[in-house]
């Protein structure tokens, strides 16, 4: 009975693990093309029963969490500067860096929720957090990819990809700032020119805090890698 339960659990990771093959792509091209319509449709998902929620696309946690898997794995297709025996000791585990790219980057979509729930006048709570930062996760996988994309080719030999980072970050970036600016517009009934300050500073913070966490793990890493 217990080896049925296993195969069966199996099959269903299986089926899982290939939909994201189909659902993936689906979900990343609307993302793309549509973010206010994903982030109203992550809201309208939350109020569906559990096992109904997000059935014609990938969960925006996941989805999240798949964008930086996919980044990383493209990382390694570039060329890049020798790195210092640290960084070499970070990224050969995979699931570290993965974990601090996890954590970096989900900086963005829960500053820019903490900000619409304080706007919003709500209590912050998680019951209040998780509906905005389920919305952001969708907007911010394609930003983070980007933005991941400008970095390797950043860190190409002999500055070669620079003007390439440069045009990728830019766009991310304006990219990211248009859908967010709509999002505070919409969900807080607010003019342009008040939601594009809203960006700005929240963007601001969500960008120190990341380097905060950066350089923190920089300047830990020797002590962490430090023989007992």
């Amino acid at each position: 009975m217990d080896f049925m339960r296993l195969l069966k659990s199996l099959e269903e990771l299986l089926y899982e693990i290939l939909s994201w093959l189909i659902f993936y792509p689906m979900t990343f091209w609307r993302a793309f093309t549509r973010p206010l319509s994903m982030m109203r449709y992550a809201d309208d998902e939350l109020e569906d029963r559990p096992e109904d929620q997000y059935d014609d696309t990938i969960s925006p946690p996941l989805f999240l969490l798949i964008t930086l898997l996919l980044s990383q794995a493209l990382s390694t297709a570039f060329p890049s500067v020798a790195p210092s025996a640290e960084v070499n000791a970070l990224t050969h585990s995979q699931s570290n860096l993965l974990i601090l790219r996890g954590v970096v980057f989900g900086i963005f979509p829960m500053v820019m929720a903490v900000t619409l729930i304080r706007n919003k006048g709500l209590i912050l709570t998680r019951s209040t957090l998780r509906p905005p930062f389920f919305s952001q996760c969708y907007v911010a996988a394609p930003f983070v990819f980007l933005v991941g994309l400008a970095v390797d080719c950043l860190l190409i030999p002999a500055d070669r990809g620079l003007p390439y980072a440069a045009a990728i970050f830019l766009g991310a970036v304006v990219w990211y700032g248009q859908a967010e600016i709509r999002w505070f517009q919409r969900d807080l009934g607010i003019g342009g020119l008040r939601a594009t300050g809203l960006f700005l500073l929240a963007f601001f913070v969500a960008i120190t805090v990341a380097l905060v966490v950066a350089v923190g793990v920089a300047l830990e890493l020797p002590r962490w890698l430090a023989p007992a």
